[in-house]
């Protein structure tokens, strides 16, 4: 995400118990699975999914660090795709 400009050093995963009852708007998974295994949320909220490759997955049998970037970076840049054309989505 550096190399994109954007800086996750102070950022960190929540459990969703965490955050299950705050008032979302909108959900959005982005994993390839999140429609058939993530949790329900109890608030109401509208959920949106769109999955992408598992990029660890893909990754798994890639001879260097740069053969397994190349996964990484495609996700990455299709997530910011998909994350700009979210109003379109959204409403």
């Amino acid at each position: 995400m550096q190399e994109a400009g954007v800086d996750i050093t102070g950022q960190k995963s929540q459990k969703v118990e965490e955050v299950e009852t705050l008032p979302f708007d909108f959900v959005i998974t982005v994993c390839g699975h999140a429609d058939e295994n993530c949790p329900v949320f109890t608030c109401a909220t509208t959920v949106v999914h769109f999955g992408f490759d598992d990029p660890p997955k893909l990754a798994q049998n890639a001879k260097t660090e740069e053969e397994a970037l190349i996964h990484y970076r495609r996700v990455r840049d299709e997530i910011c795709t998909f994350v700009e054309t979210l109003p379109e989505v959204l409403w």
